[in-house]
């Protein structure tokens, strides 16, 4: 450090400056007198004696910071804590555990961490940071410490129902199953998990980082909604609760939403389920509704039980916004595994490829599995087991909209979305559910890079008074735009039957597949032989007095009709590309899928369409 001084300064009061200097600052110091180019005086700071390595180690500062951690830790109210055991669900830290306990995000143990893990000392696999051993680091444990804890610097005597560790939400970054992921927790422990003003923060700032970092997010719910005695300064916000909902859809189809429902979540918590790309609710203990059963009795009437409003059942087999319906926690995390194996991390990156296995029954079977008669049902299923890897299939939404088949699969150790019509549901009719649904899965196999698979067997969409009513037209028009602007590789079977507009729906020749393949017992036609028949030929065939004669008329009509929708004449004409043996039909899916791999198709330039 060079300093100046006044020309009138001796060398004596020079030498005293810089050592003054020197002691304070801990720098050496060079002092100049008036104009001089050279130091009247130099110093140098003075040699500090540091303790010895080995003799280092936490103070009373470290020690506080660790009992407070610990405290919060604990989560809230104990009273509450121990009624988790009675609804039959873990302590969210416990939780923790269960999804991230284990080495490079495998299953934890929740029993493992109890005798550690409120004793301050690091549960077993911890680093010492009182974590789970694969959450990478949580945020915002101090979130609200101010208002509750007396430890705090404005912290005060506090009754124990007004404990607000963490302010309830938990939220950091982990490693699951090999993938690093973004998480939030709600503490049900925490008045009922209700969000706040720091955990709405918390809840943003982890989406938000999500959106840069380009990494799935995990959302395990367990919330009231709102905390409404506290709803000052983040209901409406600009950076409120309400952002929650534009960060949603900025993360939609950027990267995988995967959200867990552990209790009932009420009015606001109900949306991030429903915006999530998978929800999976659990038997006994998940619900969802725009309002309690409380609220919905004073402002309806009607009186209903949280399970029959908004439970399991209703979500899966009803509304349609639960893709998965787990037994227990356990089996939560066991699906949700299962299902980020077949996503990619990111919007533009591939899915992950597995190991090929043989399929869980032999192709040779596919033939005589699939009935000549084109009425006469057959469980997809059976087919699937043919053609995918073996227990690689996970089916979405099973009991919503069964006239169609939504999973993910394996063909060959590449992530697949079927989409099958399904013969023993309704001749495989598309009801406006159906339509809805394989809609949905569609546009989300577009935006994550996962081919697609259809297996047409359809009469076409259902007719009649009550689905005009449910929206037949709507939700057909919305399986056919997302049929046609799905850019991914596709593939379409035609199974058996294909009439109507079901196979423009199911991906036909006009909808821009790869290919269009066909078994022999595929027929495609505006309608299917009887009702071929009865519009054309009624008056003729009413004309005919015998009874024989006009059995045999109509059975001689069918089959020359049948001649005329048969795939062997569509492959005659070049209507589709192939028709290949079934005992082959997994080995040309697998090849048909490896050549077309990065395949490039290109949509019109403009914003986005209409009709989603």
């Amino acid at each position: 450090m060079k300093v100046h001084v006044g020309p009138a300064a001796t060398a004596e009061e020079a030498e005293a400056i810089a050592r003054s200097l020197a002691d304070h600052l801990g720098v050496a110091v060079a002092v100049h007198v008036g104009d001089d180019d050279e130091p009247a005086a130099r110093a140098d700071p003075p040699a500090v004696e540091y303790p010895i390595a080995d003799d280092l180690g936490p103070t009373d500062r470290e020690r506080d910071l660790r009992a407070e951690i610990e405290d919060i830790r604990r989560g809230g109210p104990a009273r509450y804590r121990e009624r988790l055991a009675e609804q039959g669900k873990l302590f969210v830290r416990d939780r923790l555990e269960l999804w991230f306990g284990g080495p490079d995000g495998t299953r934890g143990d929740p029993a493992g961490r109890d005798a550690s893990a409120d004793s301050g000392d690091p549960p077993g696999g911890d680093t010492g940071r009182g974590l789970p051993e694969s959450v990478r680091f949580e945020d915002g444990k101090f979130a609200a410490f101010d208002d509750w804890h007396p430890d705090a610097p404005d912290g005060d005597e506090y009754e124990e129902g007004d404990r607000l560790p963490a302010d309830g939400l938990l939220t950091g970054a982990a490693t699951f199953e090999g993938r690093d992921v973004h998480f939030m927790a709600n503490d049900f422990t925490v008045k009922a998990g209700s969000m706040a003003a720091r955990g709405v923060e918390k809840f943003l700032r982890m989406q938000q980082r999500a959106l840069k970092t380009g990494r799935p997010v995990l959302y395990l719910m367990d919330s009231s909604g709102g905390r409404i005695d506290q709803q000052s300064g983040f209901f409406a916000n600009r950076e409120g609760i309400g952002k929650y909902y534009y960060n949603h859809s900025m993360l939609s189809g950027a990267v995988p939403q995967i959200c867990v429902l552990y209790g009932p979540c009420i009015a606001g918590a109900a949306y991030t389920p429903v915006f999530a790309d998978f929800t999976v609710m659990v038997e006994g203990m998940s619900a969802m509704a725009i309002a309690s059963p409380r609220m919905v009795e004073m402002v309806t009437g009607e009186e209903i039980s949280m399970e029959d409003l908004g439970g399991p059942q209703i979500h899966a087999e009803h509304s349609g916004s639960a893709d998965l319906v787990a037994r227990d926690e356990e089996h939560a995390r066991e699906l949700v595994a299962t299902l980020i194996g077949y996503l990619p991390d990111k919007a533009g990156e591939k899915p992950p490829r597995a190991e090929s296995t043989p399929p869980k029954r032999p192709p040779a079977g596919i033939d005589e599995l699939i009935p000549d008669a084109p009425n006469r049902p057959y469980d997809v299923h059976d087919l699937l087991d043919r053609i995918a890897d073996a227990e690689s299939v996970l089916e979405l939404k099973p009991d919503y909209g069964p006239e169609i088949v939504t999973a993910f699969c394996r063909i060959d150790g590449r992530s697949v979305g079927v989409v099958a019509n399904q013969p023993t549901e309704r001749s495989g009719a598309i009801f406006p559910d159906a339509a809805e649904k394989a809609a949905e899965f569609i546009w989300t196999c577009d935006a994550y890079e996962i081919p697609l698979l259809y297996l047409c067997d359809t009469p076409g969409f259902m007719a009649g008074s009550q689905v005009e009513r449910d929206g037949i037209l709507e939700q057909g028009k919305k399986l056919i735009y997302a049929t046609s602007s799905a850019t991914v590789p596709k593939q379409t079977v035609v199974v058996r039957k294909a009439y109507g507009a079901g196979i423009y729906a199911m991906g036909g020749p006009a909808y821009d597949p790869e290919s269009t393949i066909a078994l022999p017992s595929g027929e495609i036609g505006i309608m299917g032989p009887e009702a071929a028949i009865n519009a054309v030929y009624a008056r003729k065939l009413a004309a005919i007095d015998d009874p024989d004669e006009r059995a045999e008329t109509e059975a001689r009509l069918r089959e020359e009709y049948r001649r005329d929708i048969d795939v062997h004449r569509m492959a005659s004409e070049v209507v589709i590309d192939e028709i290949v043996p079934p005992s082959t039909l997994r080995a040309e899916l697998a090849a048909r899928f490896e050549f077309y791999e990065d395949v490039r198709k290109d949509l019109p330039e403009k914003k986005h369409g209409t009709v989603l």
